[in-house]
């Protein structure tokens, strides 16, 4: 598999993202509420993305993608996926590691996600990654929380190595 590579606005692979990430997250149909954000992603939005954080994909087409997002105290991860054919295949992991090092270049000491409070099979995955739980959220009008928040510090930032 290639390596990662950072996709931008007028890049045509943005479309397969896209495509990758409603494929991949239609397992969600039903499993989490509120539904996943994924229905109101466009090509404009991740346009967007692009413009104001990053994009990353392994592979043509690509196999797997993950959204960078800075933020004052940390570097957020969104839409993390890996295509079924290829998942177990190192592909997440190898995205968290480039993840890290982006946060290392950026100054930022802390990796966050959120996963969907149903989805224990994707904390798990994550746990195995590094990150550990560090709160819960509520999407609004929900009076149950929701989402888990998890962290993993990033080496050489003020973290314990």
């Amino acid at each position: 598999m290639t390596a990662p590579r950072r996709l931008f606005p007028g890049d045509p692979c943005l479309r397969d993202v896209l495509d990758l990430i409603q494929r991949s997250f239609a397992f969600m149909e039903g499993r989490i509420d509120p539904p996943s954000s994924m229905h109101r992603l466009s090509l404009a939005a991740l346009q967007e993305q692009c413009r104001h954080g990053e994009i990353w994909a392994i592979g043509t087409p690509p196999a797997a993608c993950v959204f960078l997002t800075s933020r004052p105290d940390c570097l957020y991860l969104g839409k993390l996926v890996v295509d079924a054919p290829h998942r177990g295949t190192g592909l997440a992991r190898a995205l968290v590691e480039l993840t890290a090092d982006r946060a290392l270049a950026l100054g930022l000491p802390v990796l966050r996600l959120q996963a969907r409070i149903e989805l224990t099979e994707n904390h798990a995955a994550f746990a195995r990654m590094g990150f550990r739980k560090t709160g819960e959220t509520a999407h609004p009008g929900f009076a149950r929380p929701t989402s888990v928040t998890m962290e993993k510090p990033v080496p050489g930032i003020g973290a314990q190595d």
